[in-house]
């Protein structure tokens, strides 16, 4: 996986966990949807990457 890549895929899964507190502090059903939708979202990306790191070799 490409350092960039990698890179990506953590700050996507770091924004949407935070969005998803943030949803849940101010008790915003919809901010936490989105923020779990962000965080599956690079959960998906870094698996994909994982996969293609696991082809490689």
């Amino acid at each position: 996986m490409s350092k960039n890549q990698k890179a990506e895929a953590r700050t996507e899964q770091a924004k949407g966990k935070a969005k998803e507190a943030a949803g849940r502090m101010v008790g915003n059903e919809r901010m936490t949807g989105e923020g779990r939708a962000e965080k599956a979202k690079g959960d998906a990306r870094q698996a994909k990457e994982k996969g293609k790191d696991v082809l490689k070799d």
